[in-house]
């Protein structure tokens, strides 16, 4: 049975205040790689205001789990049609019910096993999360899975290795040794740095034509100007020879 919001805000209350509860992540890498995801996410999506992305922020979702201090904190969800705005963990009951729609696991030695099969059974059975990903920054081992009936259904890769995510309406493949976006028209989807530089490209490239443009129209004026220039000696010269030009 469903529980309502309010069914289990009362079964749970107060717990508005719930900090994250997340170990540090394992390296540089992990670092690197979870800030990617999230900054390329927030800029594609920057005109939005109906997604939460957590990063390595935990999920709590029951009393039991609070009792047994068995958190599960995955290193990167998302979760749609929900309020953007700050969050301290994310409190299942506090909104409404709501798991994540998507969630990608960063694996590491320590992690690998438990997000392959505990947490993968986890977001299938109790989450009931659409689609799950997971991605080694040291191995670049890349699997997603979307749930298909009652169970996660391996997602095939594009000929690119790339995976489709339906939640996202992207592709997620690897690209330089890091897990990045990509259009279904196969564009790579920029970081907030990236598209900087292009658009100081374009801008760049922009200013270009237009002092070519300003140039080949003085140039046309000087041009011009040579053209009357002659046309007026010419004139003066017929007149010394007692010919009045025509017109």
């Amino acid at each position: 049975m469903v529980m309502t919001a309010q069914q289990l805000a009362d079964l749970m209350p107060d717990a508005t205040q719930l900090d994250s509860n997340e170990p540090e992540m394992e390296s540089s890498l992990h670092y690197t790689q979870l800030a990617l995801l999230v900054a390329c996410l927030e800029w594609l999506w920057h005109d939005r205001a109906d997604f939460f992305i957590g990063a390595n922020l935990t999920i709590y979702f029951s009393r039991e789990q609070l009792k047994s201090r068995d958190f599960r904190g995955p290193d990167f969800f998302l979760v749609k049609q929900t309020q953007k705005r700050p969050r301290r963990s994310w409190v299942v009951w506090e909104e409404g019910g709501q798991y994540p729609d998507l969630i990608i696991e960063l694996l590491s030695p320590a992690t690998a096993q438990a997000d392959r099969t505990l947490k993968k059974s986890l977001y299938q059975d109790r989450f009931r999360t659409p689609e799950y990903f997971w991605f080694s920054p040291d191995t670049l081992e890349l699997a997603g899975y979307r749930l298909m009936g009652q169970r996660y259904g391996e997602i095939a890769p594009s000929q690119e290795g790339w995976l489709w995510s339906e939640v996202l309406n992207l592709f997620v493949g690897v690209q330089g040794g890091v897990l990045r976006y990509f259009q279904p028209s196969g564009e790579l989807v920029p970081t907030p740095a990236e598209a900087a530089m292009v658009a100081q490209a374009e801008a760049q490239q922009a200013q270009v034509e237009v002092q070519q443009a300003q140039t080949e129209v003085q140039q046309a004026q000087a041009e011009a100007q040579q053209a009357a220039d002659r046309a007026a000696r010419l004139t003066e010269q017929l007149r010394a020879l007692g010919i009045e030009p025509e017109g």
